[in-house]
């Protein structure tokens, strides 16, 4: 994807207005793009700040007003001639005539386009699937219990287990058939299979089990980079469907709340938009080390006035209320 049609897409993704293909490709665009990443982070602290402020709705009669005016204005226009509507139709039917032959042509070039570029990804797909098969009969099959393939070539990862009281997990994943590999938290390999588990693992248990462990590793201080397991907790925040599951990755953030402003705007999300009530709890609490900072105040301020749940609103005051306002 490129960065014009991400700039594109960013804000219907951030109204939920975006297919799943199409929010998956806008993900891994992010994650290769700082420029991309730096704008949507932008874009989403405008709409923190702008659904911070209530919106006033308009007047019941505002719309009949609007039509009286209206009205008005158009009966004060004079009439035409006869002669000038006539003209006017004529040039209407000289338009659409010249745009005749215009729209054929394009139709014909569009149709020839299309024709054109199926027939090149149908030879496409079949080259490929050629070479695959070439490479079968070449290649032997590869163990069972070889170390971790690349990213690309895994199907899924099916469970997730820690030794007690060590630093090696084990994790089972599917390619052709399934496959283990063992290593500790801090091999890469391990890494991208846990990463790849909290965002594409059809069970839930699996995305808890990999959310937390990477979790754990933010909370106990080890390599947590933003490019890495900080940003798959900020996509499991934000997009997993099990209030756990999002629990764990907001632990997880927790150290990242006053240096990341990436984390800080997802944090703010969680406790505006969670469905949750325990996460937006947490998220107050979260909050505390940043509360001086205008958009957190800002955040704050609109849950303690409108929030519907009155322990998050007397939260969200106390939190407010322990720092002075800002002159």
């Amino acid at each position: 994807m490129k960065c014009n049609e991400a700039h594109e897409r960013m804000v219907a993704a951030e109204y939920e207005e975006l297919a799943a293909g199409e929010a998956g490709a806008l993900e891994l665009h992010m994650a290769g793009c700082a420029e991309c990443a730096h704008q949507r982070e932008q874009l989403r602290a405008m709409k923190l700040l702008a659904d911070a402020y209530p919106v006033e709705e308009p007047e019941a009669n505002l719309l009949a007003r609007a039509r009286m005016r209206l009205a008005s204005a158009l009966d004060a226009l004079p009439p035409r001639r006869w002669h000038d509507r006539l003209a006017q139709r004529f040039r209407d039917g000289i338009a659409n005539l010249q745009a005749a032959p215009v729209a054929a042509c394009l139709l014909l070039v569009m149709g020839a386009g299309a024709g054109t570029l199926g027939g090149f990804r149908i030879a496409e797909r079949r080259a490929a699937k050629s070479v695959v098969a070439q490479t079968n009969q070449t290649q032997p099959a590869a163990a069972p219990t070889a170390t971790a393939s690349a990213p690309e070539e895994v199907a899924s990862v099916s469970s997730i287990v820690r030794q007690p009281n060590s630093h090696i997990v084990e994790v089972q994943y599917k390619q052709l058939v399934p496959r283990t590999v063992q290593g500790s938290l801090d091999d890469p390999a391990i890494r991208q299979l846990l990463m790849m588990a909290s965002r594409n693992a059809s069970t839930t248990g699996v995305r808890d089990d990999s959310v937390g462990l990477m979790a754990s590793e933010c909370k106990a201080g080890h390599e947590c980079k933003a490019e890495g397991i900080r940003d798959a907790l900020l996509v499991a925040l934000r997009t997993d469907r099990n209030a756990a599951v999002r629990e764990k990755a907001l632990v997880g953030l927790e150290p990242y709340v006053a240096e990341d402003v990436r984390v800080r705007n997802a944090v703010l999300e969680a406790l505006m938009n969670d469905s949750d009530p325990r996460i937006r709890t947490s998220a107050i609490s979260l909050l505390e080390p940043v509360e001086a900072d205008t958009s957190v105040r800002q955040v704050l301020h609109s849950v303690a006035d409108t929030d519907v749940n009155p322990y998050i609103r007397t939260a969200s005051r106390q939190v407010l209320d322990s720092v002075p306002e800002i002159q």
